[in-house]
Order: C-alpha cells, then structure tokens, then sequence
C-alpha cells in the first residue's frame, strides 16, 4: 500500500512513478459569431451614421466650449442641486470640455464594436528579435488594418473623426489667446496689490493704524506677550468686517507671519526700523506661486514654503536663499499703540504674493 492508501500490485514499488493523461489540452477557440453589422449592409451604414452622429455632438460640444466663453460673464453665479453656488462659466466649461472628449470615446468604441474586424486570432511565440521580413509583415499588417477600419470606404468616419479630433484642440487655443496673452488692465492689477492691511480712508476708523490678531482666535496681541523665538500666524483686525462675507479671498492676500527675533541678529536697518523692539511681521504668501510659508526653523531663522522648498532668511528681510521664488517676501510694518496693543500703521508697501500676474 503506497501513501495515499493504494493498494500496490505485488512485484510492483510502491515509489514507482504512476502515468496521468495530460490534463491541460488545448480547449481551442469557440465558434466566431458574426455581428449584425457583418452580415448586414444596412446595420453596418445605421452603425456608420451613429458613429459621424457621436463625432458631431463632439463638435458641437466643443463649439459650445468656445460660445461660452466667451458670452458668460465670469462673475454669474447659479445653484446646483448637492454641489451648492457654482461659476456658471466654470460648470459650462467643464460640462462642454468633458462632453465633447466622452463623445469621441464612445464614437471610438462604437466604431470598433461594429465595424472593425472582431476575428480571433492565435499568435504563436516567438523570438523577441524579429527578422526584416517579419517587421515588413507588420508594416503591411499595420496598413491592412487602415484597410480593414474601412476609412477608404466609409470616407465620412474619416472626416467625422479628424474634424472631432482637430476642433477638440481649439479650446486649449481660444484660452491662450484670450486670457495668457491678454494684459491686465489697470483696476486689476491694484485689486490685487490691495490687502485689508490698508489702511481705511472713510468711516470711523479712517486713518487710524490697524491691531494685529491672532488667527484663527482673532484676539489683539500685545507686544509684551511676544516672547523671543515665539511664531504668531496674525490678521488685521479688519478681518473681522469681512469674514462672513468674503473671508477665504481676503485672508488669501493678508495673512501673515510674525516673528520675534533678537534684534542683534537683524541685519538689515529697514528690517529693523519696521520692527518693533526685534518684533518682525512679514506676508505669509509665498513670492513664487502663493503657498503659505509656515515653516520656521529657529536656530538658522529661515522661512520654508512647504509646497516647492523656496527659503527665505527671516534676518535678512526675508531674501531669497534657495528655491524658485524671485523675490523677498514682502515687510509688514508694526508699532504698538498707547494700549501696548501690536498694530500695523500702514499696509504692504510691495504687492504679496506671487509674481507673474504683476508682468504687465
């Protein structure tokens, strides 16, 4: 008896290796069922007409693409149900780029699930290193192919699909032309010089300097609670006018960082006269595309923007000294009031933020 609790014909070794049929034959391929379109004329021309129609609607998703642009007005806001307030430019544009690249895929796939052969085909292994002779073979392989997506006889899918395909590019075109090359005219430019760090000119508090809060508690700072090395991410106090109105915009442009350093370590005079007692604020909006820089390393005093490393030194005005940022961050200037309260008398006197929109 063997292992498996076999009984062993005597004579035989019970370690004898035993024959077994081979257990993985070939199942072959099924049948070939043939498509209506391959048997039928008038599916295959119904099959073509449906393929042009998908390419159409890509071109006319397209258009709308270029219409829109053009005739919304970007400030027009509508409501959409579970996604809330939307740029009605945005959704339009969104919808109408997405439409016209889904309809030239299912054009695509339709066009293969109908016309193109759907033959199976068995291809042996062979040698990596092909022969001239078998790369010829796939050149003329290639060119049957072109044949056989029947372009030469159905000389609308051509059109349909070059025509999808070439107005598809226009929209990547139209914005180059009408917004990258465009100058920006002079209100906007000192819109967006202009942070709730200026001071205000009308009203009850024209003129008068601006308190530091801190963010996101929104309580005044005074100057003696500042102790050496300590970092403080600080708003206006005019924040607070805004902050159920528009707070993400202007927090975007007037957040900023502030520093107490010894003032020994200052090494320039402009830093340290816009100081006070080594107290130094600077915009926390990084120069080069608008990340917050809200890394401090005390023992070297450099700023780090985490998203593309650009490095400022905090003791040197907070100048450049690695990283793809062009320029300094720009200098808040700070003074207390009579109250021991940190407060800013005046705004930014350099536009915050990036620099390439201020190339005009």
């Amino acid at each position: 008896m063997n292992d498996n609790g076999h009984v062993v014909p005597a004579g035989e070794s019970a370690l004898a290796p035993v024959a077994t049929p081979d257990r993985f034959e070939n199942p072959g391929l099924p049948p070939h069922v043939h498509r209506l379109a391959d048997v039928d004329p008038a599916a295959a021309k119904r099959a073509e007409r449906q393929v042009v129609t998908l390419f159409g609607l890509s071109i006319l998703s397209t258009v709308l693409f270029i219409v829109a642009y053009f005739a919304i007005d970007p400030e027009t806001n509508v409501f959409v149900p579970f996604m809330g307030t939307v740029k009605a430019m945005h959704l339009v544009l969104g919808l109408t780029s997405a439409g016209a690249l889904f309809f030239i895929g299912i054009a695509a796939v339709h066009w293969a699930k109908t016309l193109m052969p759907d033959t199976e085909v068995v291809e042996e292994r062979h040698e990596l290193a092909s022969s001239d002779t078998d790369r010829a073979k796939a050149v003329a392989l290639l060119k049957e192919g072109g044949q056989a997506a029947q372009l030469d006889r159905r000389p609308m899918l051509k059109v349909a699909m070059g025509g999808a395909l070439g107005v598809f590019a226009l929209p990547f075109v139209v914005q180059i032309v009408g917004s990258l090359g465009k100058k920006m005219d002079k209100g906007v430019v000192e819109e967006l010089k202009s942070t709730i760090w200026d001071i205000p000119t009308e009203g009850p508090k024209a003129g008068k300097p601006i308190r530091l809060i801190r963010d996101p508690l929104h309580t005044p700072i005074r100057a003696d609670d500042v102790h050496l090395g300590e970092v403080y991410h600080v708003l206006p106090e005019t924040f607070l006018d805004h902050e159920k109105t528009d707070p993400l915009e202007v927090k975007a442009k007037a957040a900023v960082l502030m520093i107490r350093l010894n003032p020994n370590d200052i090494k320039v005079q402009k830093e340290r006269d816009w100081g006070y007692q080594g107290i130094v604020a600077y915009s926390k909006i990084c120069t080069h595309v608008g990340c917050p820089v809200g890394l401090y390393e005390q023992q070297t005093h450099h700023l780090l923007c985490p998203c593309h490393q650009s490095t400022f030194d905090i003791t040197d005005d907070c100048n450049v000294i690695f990283g793809p940022a062009k320029r300094p961050l720009p200098q808040l200037k700070i003074t207390v009031d009579d109250e021991g309260y940190l407060v800013a008398p005046q705004g930014f006197k350099e536009a915050v933020g990036p620099s390439f929109w201020s190339r005009t």
